[in-house]
């Protein structure tokens, strides 16, 4: 691999993890007093798992951005894929600031319905110019689906 390809390997992937990180600020705070006391489905897992299993998302997510910038900046529809991109960032990072940082279920639903809808759109983004990036989405957006369902109910029972 090219130099360049792996210095925006190493980019896309601490921009993701870096959102990732911020969130985790808002998420750490609330899930060690707030989210405690919270009345929660069956199914919710045990707390120990988000950590790895949003690390490895957000490790898949910068690979997949990064098939997409590959291809370069100058082609509009790169430009086009990456801003979906980002807009999805933004919403993931945004859920976790209103969820546990404002201890808002019913808003933090209202996102995250727009971030699984986001995530969709930038599958659909991706695979138009690499399949291989969208497909490496799929994982996430399975996630985002349980956490939908996670966050509705939790809403719901509280």
């Amino acid at each position: 691999m090219k130099k360049e390809n792996i210095f925006k390997l190493v980019i896309a992937i601490v921009v993701s993890e870096g959102i990732g990180l911020i969130g985790g600020l808002a998420t750490s705070a609330g899930v060690s007093g707030w989210y405690l006391t919270l009345a929660k489905p069956a199914l919710n897992p045990p707390n120990w798992i988000f950590g790895p299993v949003w690390t490895l998302l957000y490790i898949l997510m910068g690979v997949a951005a990064f098939f997409i910038w590959q291809r370069g900046l100058g082609d509009r529809k790169v430009r086009k894929s990456l801003i979906v991109y980002g807009v999805q960032l933004l919403l993931n990072l945004l859920w976790s600031i209103v969820f546990f940082g404002l201890h808002s279920p019913l808003w933090a639903l209202v996102v995250i319905i727009f971030l699984w809808l986001f995530i969709l759109l930038t599958i659909v983004e991706f695979y138009k110019q690499r399949p291989l990036a969208a497909y490496l989405l799929i994982p996430y957006i399975l996630w985002v689906s349980f956490a939908s369902y996670l966050n509705y109910m939790i809403w719901f029972l509280n």
